[in-house]
């Protein structure tokens, strides 16, 4: 078995069979000539074709998103990959396919604020109920599980945005006893420094916009499954209702992920810097980062993970107000949503990526920023943020 990087490079990226250029090319086509009625090319194009008799049209196969998708597999592990023109779109599909009205689902207390929007605006009109839970306490997701039967378990680890960490190998015991099943959205940690299928999980939700893709240039999603007949139920959704990116999307996050093993080794190695001096200032009152030995997820994420990430939350001494204005005083620091880009960005989740929460048992408290730390000079960022954090005593 290779290792991460050499997959990454490698991984349904063999020479073209044409011309043996070392890249898989751009197929940015729509249609595809046949060999007669019913007779579809494309077989030799290898693992890209894997899960197809040939291409006829490329909502339903093209060979550089089937290149993505035979990476991101290689990467996640599993029986199958789908990749979406988004993370939602992703989510979306897998919940289509898994869930009927009725059906009852757990999410995480602390999740994603678009992820909450789907549940509680779309789904809930579907009949689909969901019910917030601390995943991060086994015994509480138990307790739920109990009193509902459930049809999946929605787990975030690390959290977005307050980096809460869940014990996956626990909660995919737990959560099959009770005969549901459990997915987890790995968008914060990357396939690089978790793999939530090998701790049981049944199925993986990527926004591959994120770290996958690397250089906040590209939107995607990206589904992994255990199940090869989930997997093939996926590809019969996809195609019916058409969430694909275009071969050009799929290969710029092919390229993205060339490089996401070194690149999350400097975002991992910056934010514990970061996170560090943010706990030693006295106008942070709290600092949210598994890489801290007093985050209560430090030992099961030391345990689950290769790194701890990324993303460092924190709370303003000078409440909602200072936290507001700090995210306007950095340089380095882009004021901007999403995350995982070369770039560093600063946000208030409860007026930006979580302002959907508002109101709900999810709600993030209003002096928190979050950080989403690239891979410049470190101690740049360090003195930019120090920068910022020294007008909390000027006004």
């Amino acid at each position: 078995m290779h290792g991460f990087e050499t997959l990454a490079i490698h991984a349904g990226q063999e020479p073209d069979p044409v011309t043996g250029a070392v890249v898989p090319p751009i197929y940015q086509v729509s249609t595809y000539k046949q060999d007669g009625v019913g007779g579809l090319r494309g077989k030799e194009l290898g693992d890209a074709a894997r899960w197809i008799d040939g291409y006829e049209y490329s909502r339903t196969a093209n060979p550089t998103r089937g290149a993505l998708e035979e990476c991101l597999l290689a990467l996640e592990g599993g029986a199958r990959c789908l990749a979406f023109a988004s993370g939602m779109a992703a989510s979306d599909c897998l919940l289509r396919a898994l869930c009927r009205p009725g059906d009852h689902v757990l999410i995480p207390l602390d999740a994603y604020g678009g992820t909450f929007r789907l549940f509680d605006k779309v789904l809930q009109g579907w009949n689909v109920s969901y019910q917030p839970v601390q995943m991060s306490d086994p015994a509480a997701v138990r307790a739920a599980l109990a009193e509902r039967q459930a049809r999946l378990v929605w787990v975030e680890t690390p959290t977005n945005p307050l980096l809460g960490i869940a014990d996956l190998a626990v909660l995919a015991e737990l959560v099959h006893e009770a005969g549901a099943l459990l997915v987890v959205d790995n968008t914060f940690a990357s396939p690089y420094l978790q793999q939530p299928i090998a701790l049981g999980a049944d199925a993986v939700v990527h926004s591959t916009t994120k770290y996958i893709g690397g250089h906040s240039d590209v939107v995607g999603g990206a589904v992994v499954v255990a199940d090869p007949e989930l997997g093939a139920r996926l590809a019969f959704l996809q195609n019916a209702t058409g969430a694909v990116g275009g071969a050009f999307d799929a290969w710029l996050t092919l390229r993205g992920a060339k490089t996401l093993g070194v690149r999350m080794d400097r975002h991992c190695q910056n934010a514990q810097r970061i996170a560090e001096m943010l706990a030693s200032h006295p106008d942070v009152s709290e600092v949210f980062y598994p890489g801290l030995p007093s985050h209560l997820g430090h030992e099961i994420a030391a345990k689950q993970m290769r790194g701890f990430g990324g993303m460092v939350s924190f709370r303003a001494r000078g409440g909602p107000a200072e936290a507001l204005a700090l995210c306007g005083r950095t340089r380095l620091f882009t004021l901007g949503e999403s995350l995982g880009g070369v770039e560093s960005l600063i946000e208030h989740p409860g007026r930006m990526t979580h302002a959907s929460t508002a109101g709900s048992a999810l709600e993030v408290p209003a002096d928190l920023v979050r950080l989403s730390v690239g891979i410049e000079t470190c101690d740049d960022l360090i003195e930019d943020l120090r920068m910022a954090l020294a007008g909390a005593g000027q006004g």
